[in-house]
């Protein structure tokens, strides 16, 4: 299941708990922790302040980066999480295709069916 996530993380320069950080390192830092987590195929920095994540990819626990976001970056939220439809109906007209014969004639089977009976067959 595809799916696209959105987290906002608190980006400027901020005090975390053990450090002073500035925005670039904390961005940088925020995308190593996001693309290191599995099931994460892109990963981009959206809003008016890029302090927003956008992370696209298979099953992604959504949780569990808000989490470790938390403990290494700092403030973390959840704003959006939502599935990719485009690809399931790509993948459902596909399916229909594949139910459909190649060949169509236009009156019914190339060839005809005959019964044979044998009268004189040994029982």
């Amino acid at each position: 299941m595809k799916q696209t996530a959105v987290i906002q993380v608190s980006m400027d320069g901020q005090r975390n708990f053990f450090c002073i950080t500035e925005g670039e390192k904390v961005r940088r830092k925020a995308m190593k922790i996001a693309v290191g987590l599995s099931g994460v195929e892109s990963l981009a920095l959206k809003g008016q302040n890029r302090d927003q994540i956008e992370v696209k990819g298979d099953n992604i626990d959504t949780v569990k980066l808000a989490t470790l976001l938390r403990k290494k970056v700092g403030h973390a939220s959840i704003v959006s999480v939502a599935e990719d439809k485009k690809e399931e109906k790509k993948e459902k007209k596909e399916d229909e295709k594949k139910d459909e014969p190649k060949i169509q004639w236009p009156h019914g089977p190339p060839y005809a069916f005959y019964e044979i009976i044998d009268p004189c067959s040994i029982m």
